[in-house]
């Protein structure tokens, strides 16, 4: 797929990755529709391309907010690439978590993006060729302490993401599943920030995810991990998962070290 041919809708659209894409996709030439609950970085690439940005603003939690953005995306003249960027992220022992934080990680990475991906597939499969690229990670693969409702909403898209390909495999439709390893992000807080720097966990900037991102867009490929040895842990993990459970036990104690402080720190 070409980026200066694609007209794109993009979720998580105010920051991070979801930001990158957002001003690379621009500069490609595409006509992107942008999607978040905030502006944020957005407004200063609406006035750097004003003729190919637009911004949805939407909660998209909310069914009408979601029938808003497909009434945009018949604005646009349909569109041909939709990228679920949009999901948060909690690092605590999943019994530090509440009944309200396990539902708004799971309303928004997994129920709002197979709701809005469904009520786009007839936009999509009007056009010769369409992507859906739904943006996952390395714990949709492996499970991690600390991580536990993150890593279920993320298994989840995978699966979905494995599924709805196949499910569409005779359409013009292709489905793109992308696995980043820890990012530099908003999104994770302090202490998971000082758990990755005691581990010596690599970490990726936004702007390098973003390029690959698009890379295997333009190369029309199924599946992108990324990382090492990120991509070696993920497949050892399938073979022998044994072995990584042993490896994961030694890490427990720093682990539950630093979720204490970011549970005392998000009491504040």
């Amino acid at each position: 797929m070409r980026l200066s041919d694609c007209r794109a809708i993009l979720t998580g659209a105010s920051g991070g990755i979801g930001l990158q894409l957002a001003e690379q996709l621009c500069n490609a030439g595409a006509q992107v529709l942008a999607v978040s609950r905030q502006e944020g970085g957005l407004g200063q690439l609406r006035q750097r391309f004003p003729q190919q940005l637009r911004w949805q603003q939407a909660d998209l939690n909310q069914a009408k907010a979601r029938q808003e953005v497909l009434s945009a995306a018949w604005q646009l003249g349909g569109v041909n690439l939709l990228i679920n960027a949009a999901g948060v992220n909690r690092f605590a022992l999943f019994e530090e978590m509440d009944d309200d934080e396990i539902d708004a990680l799971l309303d928004l990475n997994i129920k709002a993006t197979l709701q809005l991906t469904r009520l786009l597939l007839p936009v999509l499969r009007r056009q010769g060729h369409a992507l859906i690229t739904n943006i996952g990670s390395t714990y949709g693969s492996i499970g991690y302490p600390g991580y536990a409702t993150y890593c279920a909403s993320k298994f989840a898209l995978r699966g979905f993401s494995e599924a709805l390909r196949r499910e569409l495999a005779d359409t013009s439709v292709d489905v793109l599943y992308v696995a980043p390893r820890a990012t530099r992000t908003t999104m994770n807080g302090a202490a998971a920030r000082a758990l990755n720097d005691a581990l010596k966990v690599g970490t990726d900037d936004p702007r390098d995810v973003a390029v690959a991102v698009l890379e295997a867009i333009e190369r029309n490929l199924s599946e992108l991990y990324l990382g090492w040895p990120e991509k070696i842990f993920v497949r050892l993990n399938h073979l022998l998962p044994g072995l990584i459970d042993r490896a994961l036990r030694k890490q427990l104690p720093l682990i539950r070290h630093h979720s204490r402080a970011e549970v005392g720190e998000a009491s504040k």
